[in-house]
């Protein structure tokens, strides 16, 4: 990436709302992924088929060549009729997950106070990818000693207000042995050009060059391929299921990055 054009800079405090914004839409992207898999899938396709063909069986729109061509065109409004409904239960059924998702990445301590949360270790880090001062992605790797919480600060019958206090103190300095990657997100239109490989290495160097830091965890969704494709070619590896989501039950997984594995890389 040229230097004068593109850059990877930290989190500054004016980019709060910034930051909030593009954190929310992350988790919202698989939503729209579990839908269009839903639509596609061939039993829903079948029921979809079955259901129009019945309403023009009742409806007696199928087409007669004495009312001419146009009339071909007659069962398309059945066929539209039954989509309707099958996209509204598909939606209602998926979402709550995503907005769970959202919700609780929203309301954890590091969103109240980024600037001060990710100071706690010099293996922590947030970071914005600009590309010609236009916002292109953000990384966040959390190396504090609560990394591996997933604490939620603000009850979810409250809302997230950016001034909204912790329910404990998050002053405690110190690193991890083991890294979070709290977010990681890439605007659409950059990823054919594997910008989100240059964002993840940076955030993966900057947390292995503290000696204490010994294994970085990241979430792994498989409606979100992006992120999965480049936490693989970075050397991560899938180590559990940490929960199913949508109407088809897909996987979230913990991919793990082993500092032994990633400095094999760095000599290959």
């Amino acid at each position: 990436m040229s230097e004068s054009a593109a850059r990877i800079r930290p989190f500054q405090p004016s980019d709060q709302k910034l930051v909030r914004f593009y954190v929310g839409k992350s988790r919202m992207e698989g939503l729209t992924s579990a839908n269009v898999r839903v639509y596609t899938n061939f039993f829903v396709l079948a029921i979809w088929i079955a259901l129009s063909s019945a309403f023009v069986h009742y409806m007696q729109w199928w087409p007669r060549r004495e009312k001419g061509l146009l009339e071909n065109l007659s069962p398309l409004s059945a066929f539209a009729c039954m989509a309707l409904p099958i996209m509204f239960i598909t939606d209602w059924v998926n979402r709550p997950d995503f907005e769970k998702s959202m919700n609780d990445a929203l309301r954890r301590p590091d969103l109240v106070d980024t600037a001060i949360y990710y100071a706690r270790s010099p293996a922590s880090g947030f970071w914005i990818l600009e590309f010609n001062d236009r916002f292109v992605g953000l990384i966040a790797v959390d190396a504090s000693l609560d990394s591996t919480s997933d604490e939620v600060v603000v009850g979810s019958d409250k809302p997230a207000e950016e001034n909204a206090k912790p329910a404990k103190s998050y002053s405690t300095k110190g690193t991890s042995n083991v890294a979070t990657i709290r977010h990681f997100y890439v605007e659409e239109p950059y990823r054919t050009a594997s910008v989100q490989d240059d964002l993840l290495e940076h955030a993966i160097k900057h947390a292995f060059a503290e000696k204490e830091v010994e294994r970085i965890r990241a979430v792994n969704e498989s409606l979100v391929p992006y992120i999965g494709e480049a936490l693989h070619r970075q050397g991560f590896v899938s180590a559990s299921v940490l929960e199913t989501v949508g109407v088809l039950n897909w996987h979230v997984h913990e991919s793990v990055l082993e500092r032994k594995v990633w400095e094999s890389k760095q000599k290959a």
